[in-house]
């Protein structure tokens, strides 16, 4: 199970830290990844972090201004957002994948968590 938390309503230019809390599984053997879905889109990859937390990826849009991390002791994934701007409104999605490697594919994520909304304000 994955239980995401931390959003919130915030001002543009504000931060948000969110937070996905895991269970059920090894969570340092599973990939960890953020995705967003903005009201009417696709939900799309945020960021990645492989299972040691040494490797990240991310996406354009949120490079320079997103930080993705992970405590393996505490079976908790994060992502620090800087900056936030009206576009980075969406609810957001942890989710956990058992491949090696870091991957924006959804398909690779086999658990979701339930979402938090982030709302950014102008």
């Amino acid at each position: 199970q994955l239980q995401a938390s931390g959003g919130g309503l915030v001002q543009a230019g504000g931060s948000l830290r969110l937070s996905c809390a895991a269970s059920g599984r090894t969570f340092s053997s599973d990939v960890m990844g953020w995705f967003r879905q903005a009201p009417g889109k696709d939900r799309t990859f945020v960021a990645g972090i492989n299972r040691g937390g040494g490797t990240t990826s991310y996406a354009d849009s949120v490079k320079g201004r997103f930080t993705i991390s992970r405590d393996n002791a505490k079976n908790a994934v994060y992502l620090q957002m800087n900056g936030l701007k009206p576009e980075d409104t969406a609810v957001y999605y942890c989710a956990r994948s058992n491949q090696a490697l870091i991957t924006r594919l959804q398909e690779r994520y086999k658990y979701w968590g339930q979402g938090t909304l982030v709302t950014v304000s102008s």
